[in-house]
Order: C-alpha cells, then sequence, then structure tokens
C-alpha cells in the first residue's frame, strides 16, 4: 500500500490544504508534505493523528476495499453447459447482487430449466432466434428484438422450437440461477 499517496487522496477528498492538516495533527507542512509523497514514513502514533485528522481510523485506512468491478469481458464469464442449454453467467459472483444476469442459448427444439414460483421479477430479451415464454398456463411466441418481463409467481421457462439456436438475455431479481 502506498500510505503518503492514500493520505493525500483522503486530505483531498476532505477538501483539506496541508496546512490545514498540518494544524490539524499538530505535524509541520513539511512533513506532511515529505509523507505524501512517499520520502518518509511516519510512526504509529504519527498516523493515528493524521487519520483522527482526516475522520478515520487505522483499521478503515489499512482495509483492503477491493474496488468493484464495472465492466466485464468474455473472459469474466462462467459457462455452465446443458443438453439442451447453455448459460453464460456473464456478471461473476451476480449472486451477491440484488440481480443475476445470464445469457441463455437454447438448442432447436429444446427447453430451459423451469423455474418454480418465488419472490422476485426477471425480465428477457431475445437476442437471436424464436422462442417461447412459457408461463403458468400461457404461452408467449416471442422473436429477436423482443422482451418480456414477469413476476415469479407462476412456473415459467423458454422453448425453442425453432430451427436454429436461440439467445437469450435474462435478468432475474433476487438472483435465482
Amino acid at each position: 500500500m502506498d500510505i503518503g499517496a492514500k493520505i493525500k487522496r483522503m486530505r483531498l477528498a476532505n477538501g483539506l490544504t496541508l496546512e490545514e492538516l498540518a494544524n490539524r495533527s499538530e505535524l509541520t507542512k513539511g512533513f506532511l508534505s515529505q509523507l505524501e509523497r512517499d520520502l518518509t514514513s511516519p510512526s504509529v502514533a504519527t498516523l493515528e493523528d493524521i487519520l483522527e485528522a482526516l475522520g478515520t481510523n487505522l483499521k478503515d485506512f489499512f482495509s483492503e476495499d477491493e474496488e468493484e468491478q464495472i465492466v466485464f469481458g468474455k473472459n469474466d464469464f462462467f459457462v455452465n453447459a446443458q443438453d439442451d442449454y447453455k448459460i453464460s453467467y456473464i456478471i461473476p459472483n451476480a449472486q451477491k447482487n440484488e440481480m443475476e444476469p445470464i445469457l441463455i442459448e437454447l438448442k432447436k427444439g429444446k427447453e430451459s430449466m423451469a423455474l418454480d414460483p418465488h419472490e422476485g421479477e426477471e425480465f428477457g430479451y431475445v437476442l437471436q432466434g424464436k422462442i417461447t415464454l412459457v408461463y403458468g398456463d400461457d404461452c408467449f411466441e416471442m422473436k429477436k428484438g423482443e422482451t418480456f418481463y414477469l413476476k415469479g409467481n407462476l412456473t415459467h421457462y423458454l422453448k425453442n422450437d425453432s430451427d436454429t439456436v436461440a439467445k437469450v438475455i435474462w435478468v432475474s431479481t433476487p438472483p435465482l440461477f
């Protein structure tokens, strides 16, 4: 960890000048400047004083929260291939989120897994081919470019009665897959 750079980021985030932080922590402006440029290192007691002036503590300062990944590519996907369909989990560890998007590829003449009634909602977008959305006793024919949005209160699944592979982005909340 680059202690000096992190202190500088925190100082700037708090809208403090070097002089203001020096006054609050009872240190010299020159010492803080050298610290922020990693030309010197603070003692534990001095670091505690600086962090107190910045409104934090040693524990929080040294906690290594990973930066949240925002953009994902094919190398991040996890694929689960079944005989009838293939699911690509397109957001790693989505079960920890409030929604879970997948890419499902249905082979011709095959069905997806049936989802039993559950709390939550789902959205789907047909990327390729034609599918039938079975929702309880109702069936909805869908083609490329069409979407569905449903509550999970009825058993539901997708069927591909066409002669080509169908691809659907399917998003559930809460995560189900």
